[in-house]
This record gives structure tokens, C-alpha cells and sequence, in this order.
């Protein structure tokens, strides 16, 4: 049986407004409340249970402009009549800016909300490029951004011997924020980046890479981040 989507989870259409979304929720939660099935065995309340959570999770998809804007190009790519590669191509690649326009707002809202203003540049090789303002710790923490197909050691090599090419004697610290929709295990990813910073401490450079899965906001940040980096990618998988 093919999966519903976050529209015929809330029972409502593509084109739904925000209020006809949150109205739709309250109705779809007050179905399976816990005081509709206290009566009922255990395996009822499983069941109500996994609908609230699958009722909650389209709600928060639906809810949140960018989020739903990035589910309904996956949708609309997934969905794609098969007419001719030239075609199709051109579909996929019309839906992919679509997302990828939506990550980087959300990333330049969450840089925002965090840091009340950054100041962004364009450099070449990156999607976005900001510092934040001095008065941090009297420092300032530059965000280098990258979306990548697949987030994996190779690419996040590649990523970093980028950076490493704008580094400055009075640059300031950086962070990399590698984004993609397919992201290589934790571990593998793990012993690339170890690798690669010792390398970069070694040559005077101080980098912080967090690798990041665009379609559920999990990120691997380094145990010696600083807490604003923690503090953006929270930002980022609750927005």
C-alpha cells in the first residue's frame, strides 16, 4: 500500500490554506485522542497512538512555509510523468532549485533569528557565505554553507579544501555546513572529519564541520562546537 501523503494524512487539499491545515489537525487529533480509546485493549491504543504521531508530523511539515514548500517539490519530482528524458530532466532539475532555494532561506532565517545579523558575501564554490558580528566573544564565526547531492567523506573534502583556500591570517573561525539529501553514516563521517581537521590545525586552521541531512534536519556537530553553532542547528531542524 503506497504511503499517504501529509495532504491525505489532514484530509485536506494541495492547495489548502494555512487555517483550513490547522483546522484540519485539531479535527484529526480530537479523532484519536486517548480519551477516545482508554476503553479499548492495548493494541487500539498503539494504533491511535501511531496516528497521532503520523497526524503531528504532517502537520509540522504543512505548518512551516519552507518545509512545505521543499515536500511538495519532492512530490511534484516524484510525480513526474515519464514524457521524455529531455523532459523529465528539465522537471527534476526545476523541482531541485526549488528545494534548494528553500534550504538556504531557511538557513539565512535560522543565521538571523540566531545572530540578529550576519553579513553576507558572495564567494565562489558556496551557496551561502555570512560572519557573524564581532561582538561575540569579540569574535567572529564565519558559516560557510554548501548543498551537495550526497554528503559523504569525499565530499566533504572537497568542501573543506575550498574553505581552506580563503583562509586569511585575520580570518576568523568557520564553520561548514555541508547539506545534502543523502548523508553517509555517522561513524564514516566521523573519522573523515577527524582527519581532515587534525590536518587543518596542523596548517594553522581551525574549522568546524557539521554535516547535515536536509530531509529530516539531523546534523553531526563536533563535541568541541561552540555553543552558537549548536545553537543554529537547532534552529534549523525546528523551524
Amino acid at each position: 500500500m503506497a504511503m499517504k501523503s501529509c495532504y491525505e494524512v489532514l484530509e485536506v487539499s494541495p492547495t489548502a490554506s494555512p487555517g483550513e491545515i490547522r483546522h484540519a489537525y485539531r479535527h484529526a487529533l480530537a479523532r484519536y485522542h486517548p480519551d477516545k480509546v482508554q476503553h479499548l485493549g492495548a493494541e487500539f491504543h498503539e494504533i491511535a497512538a501511531a496516528k497521532t504521531a503520523e497526524i503531528t508530523e504532517a502537520y509540522r511539515t504543512l505548518s512551516n512555509p519552507s518545509a512545505r514548500t521543499v515536500y511538495d517539490s519532492r512530490v511534484a519530482a516524484a510525480a513526474a510523468p515519464s514524457r521524455g528524458d529531455g523532459e523529465f530532466s528539465d522537471d527534476r532539475a526545476k523541482a531541485m532549485e526549488l528545494v534548494r532555494r528553500a534550504v538556504l532561506e531557511r538557513v539565512r532565517d535560522a543565521l538571523r533569528q540566531e545572530f540578529g545579523s550576519c553579513k553576507e558575501t558572495p564567494v565562489h564554490g558556496f551557496d551561502v557565505a555570512s560572519t557573524s558580528p564581532k561582538t561575540w566573544r569579540r569574535r567572529q564565526l564565519r558559516f560557510l554553507v554548501r548543498m551537495v547531492p550526497a554528503v559523504d567523506a569525499a565530499a566533504v573534502e572537497d568542501v573543506v579544501a575550498k574553505a581552506q583556500g580563503l583562509i586569511r591570517d585575520n580570518h576568523p573561525e568557520i564553520c561548514l555546513l555541508v547539506m545534502g539529501e543523502a548523508v553517509a553514516p555517522a561513524a564514516d563521517l566521523g573519522r573523515a572529519i577527524d582527519d581532515l581537521r587534525r590536518r587543518s590545525l596542523q596548517a594553522g586552521i581551525q574549522l568546524i564541520v557539521v554535516p547535515i541531512d536536509i530531509r529530516t534536519w539531523s546534523a553531526h556537530v563536533p563535541a568541541d562546537a561552540p555553543s552558537k553553532v549548536r545553537a543554529l542547528v537547532q534552529r534549523l531542524r525546528a523551524a
